[in-house]
């Protein structure tokens, strides 16, 4: 069962972990969710957005459709500000900077993305270094736009992946760790019952190697 961090009548806030879908897949082996799970607790709980099923944090649901719909267009006009923190491959030079590159399906490597400068969609990634290691350095990563596996690709771009990334990652880097080393830490969105702007926070669950 996710954690359960906040509950009220119009929403559900939840911690994902690692390995778990957010949303059922195809076939009846990829049914068990977060969803799933969550709603046999609660059984009005929707979702509004996903994480990769490697990714762990917090997970937004709501309790109707209309506070669905009203999320979910938050979600996709880009007035939810998330927060992710992720241990790299390598310091990277700039404490701080602008991801934009453009991403696509890479069909003949599904689920795989790609930048692609010709027909990828606008893709934009702030990060900031916090801390530096030998091999590694933790950063935070705020995306400004939604794309299929965008932190990841944006990081691999740049020659840093994201460690233990099993497609996007060189050897050295996947196998540093035992999971990935990403991890939504922070959400911060208007409310739909109150108007009121919130913020729900989930700790890191894993140190930088």
């Amino acid at each position: 069962m996710p954690t359960i961090l906040h509950v009220d009548d119009w929403l559900i806030v939840a911690e994902k972990p690692a390995e778990l879908l957010s949303v059922p897949g195809r076939g009846p082996e990829k049914a068990d969710c977060a969803r799933t799970r969550v709603q046999r607790t609660y059984p009005d709980a929707l979702t509004v957005h996903r994480l990769d099923m490697s990714t762990s944090g917090l997970l937004l649901f709501a309790r109707s459709k209309h506070v669905q719909h009203a999320l979910s267009a938050e979600f996709e006009q880009g007035r939810v500000h998330k927060t992710y923190l992720a241990d790299v491959w390598q310091p990277p030079v700039e404490d701080a900077g602008l991801i934009d590159l453009p991403l696509v399906n890479d069909w003949p490597n599904r689920p795989r993305q790609k930048v692609d400068h010709e027909t990828g969609k606008p893709s934009q990634t702030r990060f900031q270094v916090l801390t530096r290691h030998a091999q590694a350095a933790r950063v935070q990563l705020t995306p400004l736009t939604g794309r299929t596996h965008q932190l990841r690709v944006h990081l691999a771009a740049l020659g840093h992946p994201i460690l233990g990334d099993d497609l996007y990652a060189h050897d050295d880097a996947l196998y540093m760790t035992s999971r990935l080393h990403l991890h939504a830490t922070e959400l911060i969105f208007r409310h739909p019952g109150t108007d009121a702007a919130v913020t729900y926070q989930s700790p890191c669950p894993f140190e930088t190697p």
